[in-house]
């Protein structure tokens, strides 16, 4: 008998990839396409529908050729995709009606203030484990249906869909067919009850969103349908479904409570396992759910920090530091310290624990003795700083300190990164053999809804760390250049309400 696989697609913010799995959890195939990015005004952030679908359909379909295999042979396919980033179409042509705006644009930050002013920033908490902020998909989708023409009538009679980006995949993989999402896609949308989870009727009156719009929400692991799009040439079930960092706990193996993991992606994501019921942060951090699987959901506690890899994605392409991003860490490793520099990444604002969409990015303690590599350090300590925050924050809310931290995203591979993050978070970093958790995730989600894998604790088995970071500073020293962070945060703060 041939060999069978399991296809993930993982639709990110900068580019769409597609990973195929044997059954011992290892890469067989690869393929990855980058799409544009596209910036209207300050502040905006948007990608086009069409674009996202034809560069994921076309690396599904190369990944397939470069791995040398017959589409028969792919026993399901799993969806991950970035998160919150809003489309809306046309229910009947599926022509999308404006662009995604993702998640990182900031478009509704004023609507989110008039809300604040409202009062209803613990409402929203309560319901949806979830800051008040232009970071989520309801204000998007309310923007879209104010300024398209004709949207909010059309989406009243029921002739346009809402999709986060699993769901529009969805329904261009299945011509239409399925109109679905996820709880843990669902989480993120602010308009989703995590404690009913259940679209929330409130919620839809107070961003004025007709309820015809929504996906039917579905677990995260199971048999939902089949394609049906020409792209692929026979039908193959699709069986997983969850949002990219959800997808990489699972795929990093935090499937205990208070395990976790951190994402080094264009922003960096910290995620907790809470476990079977939701824990409301009161330290600014997100409540969400995990997964489903098997009428059982699994909760989290989520950091995200807006500007992680894509610092370094600035200094290359902005300052013209230098020309590749690798060439990162051996600049910033010819200098012992960032000499006295610290850099604030507030490049889009602040997410947590901070949440200010007027943050802007700040470089303090420059000298005449200042140079390239001295940025640069900065720049890799202050992803570092920033998922420390983070973490400081989670063990106030849980009153748990975890001893270790699965780590995975391309900005993993940096080592400097890495045994710094260490060195100031006090925990083992560990480094996975598998560096791409979150299409793992997603291959996981799919491949036990079919039985290609029978358990977590069989995956677990084939999986091993590919090397471990162990504290090696002093605590004391870390906790002054801590402080001295914090300073320069402060200075970053409500900077553009000055303008």
């Amino acid at each position: 008998m041939k060999p069978k696989y399991i296809l993930a697609l993982d639709q990110g913010t900068t580019s769409s990839r597609a990973v195929l799995f044997n059954s011992r959890c290892e890469i067989v195939a690869m393929s990855q396409r980058p799409f544009n990015q596209q910036f209207p005004q300050p502040g905006w952030v948007e990608h086009n529908p069409l674009e996202i679908w034809s560069t994921q359909s076309f690396v599904m379909e190369n990944v397939v050729n470069k791995a040398g295999i017959e589409w028969n042979e792919i026993e399901a396919l799993g969806i991950t995709n970035q998160r919150e980033t809003t489309i809306v179409w046309d229910r009947a042509t599926s022509e999308p009606v404006y662009n995604a705006i993702v998640w990182q644009d900031r478009r509704t930050a004023d609507y989110c203030d008039t809300l604040r002013e409202r009062g209803l920033t613990e409402r929203i908490r309560e319901k949806t484990g979830l800051i008040l902020d232009a970071y989520f998909s309801a204000t998007k989708i309310r923007w879209i249906l104010d300024n398209v023409p004709d949207a909010r009538a059309r989406a009243e009679r029921g002739e346009l869909c809402f999709g986060t980006v699993d769901s529009w995949l969805t329904w261009r993989l299945t011509g239409g067919r399925l109109h679905i999402t996820d709880p843990s896609n669902a989480s993120r949308t602010m308009l989703f009850n995590i404690h009913t989870l259940a679209w929330d009727d409130e919620l839809l009156e107070l961003f004025d969103i007709p309820r015809a719009m929504l996906p039917k929400v579905v677990a995260s692991s199971a048999v939902y349908g089949a394609t049906d799009c020409p792209q692929v040439p026979q039908p193959i079930p699709i069986a997983g479904l969850a949002g990219d960092q959800q997808a990489a706990l699972f795929g990093q193996q935090c499937i205990a409570p208070f395990s976790a993991k951190t994402t080094y992606g264009t922003g960096c994501f910290i995620m907790l396992n809470t476990g079977e019921k939701p824990r409301i942060s009161s330290n600014n951090l997100l409540a969400t759910v995990a997964w489903q699987i098997g009428g059982k959901t699994t909760y989290a506690l989520e950091g995200s920090v807006f500007v992680g890899g894509s610092v370094i994605q600035w200094l290359r392409d902005g300052l013209k530091l230098f020309s590749s991003s690798a060439d990162s860490e051996p600049l910033a490793a010819s200098v012992e310290d960032t000499g006295g520099v610290y850099l604030v990444p507030a490049l889009t604002g602040l997410g947590a624990p901070y949440w200010d969409p007027y943050a802007r990015g700040t470089i303090v303690g420059i000298t005449r003795g200042t140079t390239s590599a001295h940025i640069a350090r900065a720049a890799l300590e202050a992803i570092a700083f920033q998922v420390d925050d983070v973490v400081h924050a989670m063990a106030a809310d849980t009153g748990h300190t975890s001893a270790e931290m699965r780590v995975d995203g391309g900005a993993v591979a940096n080592n400097l990164l890495m045994q710094f993050q260490a060195d100031l978070t006090g925990v083992r970093i560990i480094r996975p053999s598998v560096l791409e958790s979150t299409a793992l995730g997603a291959a996981m989600f799919a491949g036990l809804a079919v039985g290609f894998w029978h358990s977590t604790d069989e995956i677990c088995t084939l999986l091993k760390p590919e090397r471990t970071f162990t504290p090696k500073a002093d605590p004391a020293e870390m906790d002054r250049r801590r402080n001295l962070w914090h300073e320069a945060v402060r200075r970053s703060l409500r900077w553009a309400e000055q303008e």
